[in-house]
């Protein structure tokens, strides 16, 4: 692959846009782009040495043009607007008619320029970790870029396109939506030769009905493909299975129940130790692995080899993914275990839930060996819908039904489903608990927990439920 690194300056910025340069020196370079202005750095010391580009953004609460004046003041040497500023100073000022649509149109030219490998993860669930995952194997044979955090959306992901400037070999990125159109535009953005599709579940399904709806949805992601591009897809998922039968390129699967014909990568003999980790034998056109992974539960085993089918396709030694899948780590919030000062262990998967999610949480946690009781702490699930109380019912019977000992409830009024729905399935009222928000039942959760017991904790983020995991590492 032939890849590029270069320097974003004020001129290619206004030819990237469309834009006016209307002040300031075209060659003037800028060595970070930003949409916030609270992360400006202190005053240049030289008015012409590089610096940062400001974008001022639009939105239904904020207008970035309120403070381009303060952001030139405080050293920008770029403003990328839509209006101009009262006063630019040294600062290069590129005027464009839509400053959202600038930056996405600078990130798909960055991207294009750059020559770099986009490999383009979607799913309902386990995008970070497939991309975590996807990027540790890369970086074993190419230089990876991946992006940040959840910068997966109409800004995030442009802006992390424009870290292809220096040079990355390959870049992974996850893509995010909640509603329909959204993995489109993304996927213009990013012009992915691969796309990884993990599966359809029920997160937003609030936004969309169905669950077909989601598919149709997490489908676009196959968009704008060519005969060169390829899909690495979720042989165990029938919604992902349907779409990706019509793909235009190359389609490699992964699984480890297979609803037709055997996956490419596909995982048998596996044995499941919940939140310790998966070991499976693995069968691929490129020979047989053992995977060892220290992530909880089956479904990060199916992340885990999504990335290796990946990886494996650009050339990646089995040898080498055997390796780096023992050493990952889970991502902050999505199933970290920690052992706490009066021996119990928690586990935090607080950073977003579904009804799907939640199960193979639980479904994780009873495969965990424990001293204990398994206490389930769940925070409502949000965007659910109309539906939300039945969606949160079934998750709660479910939960009893595995076999959990102790289950709180975390929430507005849907969060009743869950006790409702684990008293159901025969969980009797001393164990049961409900509060109304994470800061009230934080405390309380400490105070129930003992030596020996495992403690799984998972909402959705507005609910918050990552308050009573920090609360639990404090005091339990």
């Amino acid at each position: 692959m032939t890849v590029s690194a270069f320097l974003l300056t004020a001129g290619l910025v206004a030819d990237a846009t469309g834009g006016r340069l209307l002040t300031g020196d075209a060659a003037r370079v800028f060595d970070r782009v930003t949409t916030d202005s609270r992360t400006m750095p202190p005053a240049l010391t030289s008015p012409r040495a590089p610096g940062p580009l400001f974008i001022a953004l639009q939105g239904p609460t904020f207008d970035g043009h309120d403070f381009v004046t303060q952001v030139i003041a405080n050293g920008a040497a770029g403003v990328l607007v839509s209006t101009l500023p009262a006063v630019s100073g040294e600062a290069a000022v590129i005027l464009v008619d839509d400053t959202l649509e600038a930056l996405q149109r600078l990130g798909h030219s960055v991207r294009v320029r750059s020559g770099a490998q986009v490999v383009a993860i979607t799913g309902s669930a386990g995008k970070t970790t497939t991309k975590e995952a996807t990027g540790t194997f890369l970086a074993t044979k190419y230089r990876v870029f991946k992006n940040e955090g959840n910068l997966n959306n109409h800004i995030g992901l442009p802006l992390s396109l424009l870290e292809l400037r220096h040079g990355p070999e390959i870049a992974v990125v996850e893509l995010g939506m909640n509603h329909a159109g959204e993995i489109r535009t993304l996927v213009q953005l990013a012009a992915p030769d691969v796309r990884v599709w993990t599966n359809v579940g029920n997160a937003h399904i609030g936004h969309f009905g169905t669950a077909d709806a989601i598919a149709d949805a997490k489908a676009e992601i196959l968009e704008t493909a060519t005969p060169a591009t390829r899909v690495v897809a979720n042989a165990d998922d029938a919604l992902v299975m349907r779409h990706v039968r019509r793909f235009r390129g190359r389609t490699l699967t992964f699984g480890i129940n297979p609803i037709a014909a055997r996956a490419d990568v596909e995982a048998r003999r596996i044995e499941d130790r919940g939140f310790d980790g998966t070991v499976a034998e693995v069968t691929t056109p490129w020979g047989p692995m053992t995977l060892r992974v220290p992530l909880p539960g089956r479904a990060n085993l199916l992340n885990v080899l999504a990335a290796a089918t990946v990886a494996l396709d650009c050339g990646v030694s089995i040898a080498e993914i055997e390796r780096e899948a023992a050493r990952l780590q889970p991502v902050d919030r999505r199933g970290a275990s920690q052992r706490l000062a009066g021996g119990a262990r928690l586990l935090d998967d607080s950073y977003n839930a579904s009804p799907a999610a939640v199960t193979a949480a639980v479904q994780a946690l009873m495969a965990t060996p424990c001293e204990g009781r398994r206490i389930v702490v769940l925070g409502e699930m949000l965007e659910l819908g109309d539906d939300a109380r039945a969606w949160h019912e079934a998750t709660g019977r479910a939960a009893a039904d595995a076999g959990v000992d102790v289950l709180v409830a975390v929430g507005g009024a849907a969060a009743d489903g869950l006790i409702d729905g684990a008293r159901t399935g025969g969980l009797s009222a001393d164990q049961l608990h409900r509060f109304s928000t994470s800061p009230l039942a934080a405390d309380a959760v400490a105070a129930m927990v003992r030596a020996g017991d495992l403690v799984l904790v998972k909402g959705s983020r507005g609910t918050r439920t990552d308050i009573i995991a920090a609360r639990l590492r404090e005091v339990a």
